[in-house]
């Protein structure tokens, strides 16, 4: 895997992976940013989302379930000292679908958890508490 981050100006850059998708990344206001991209820290919040988010769809499409909707939504800790790391993420994952086994939901979550997400065991075993939930809602 390769990326390219380039600097444009500020404390502004251009984030490219080697698939060829950019984004642009950007620090806080107090170091003159303009809130004009996210923050790079922002960016590998999202990407444990991402990661855990497509284990947990495809492990349930797999099974059959009827899944017409999956949001994660992350918060995350930081330490107040330098380097500000992240001490703790909880991910918890609203599904929508027709007729889910809550079953599904739960071994889909822990599979991701425990066995698939590169990015989420990456990061706990780094020491980050990485904790999970989900919620089910009936499609209409």
């Amino acid at each position: 895997m390769k990326a390219s981050v380039s600097w444009v100006d500020g404390v502004r850059f251009l984030a490219e992976s080697g698939s060829g998708h950019t984004v642009v990344l950007e620090g806080p206001d107090t170091h003159g940013g303009r809130n004009t991209g996210m923050r790079p820290m922002e960016l590998l919040l999202l990407g444990v989302g991402g990661c855990s988010s497509f284990d947990v769809l495809t492990i349930l499409q797999k099974a059959r379930q009827a899944v017409t909707g999956c949001r994660c939504e992350l918060t995350a800790e930081r330490a107040d000292a330098v380097p500000a790391v992240f001490t703790a993420i909880h991910l918890n994952f609203i599904v929508t679908g027709r007729g889910l086994k809550e079953a599904q939901v739960k071994r889909a979550v822990e599979l991701s958890a425990e066995k698939y997400c590169s990015a989420s065991i990456m990061l706990g075993a780094a020491g980050v508490a990485i904790t999970h939930g989900y919620e089910i809602i009936e499609a209409e």
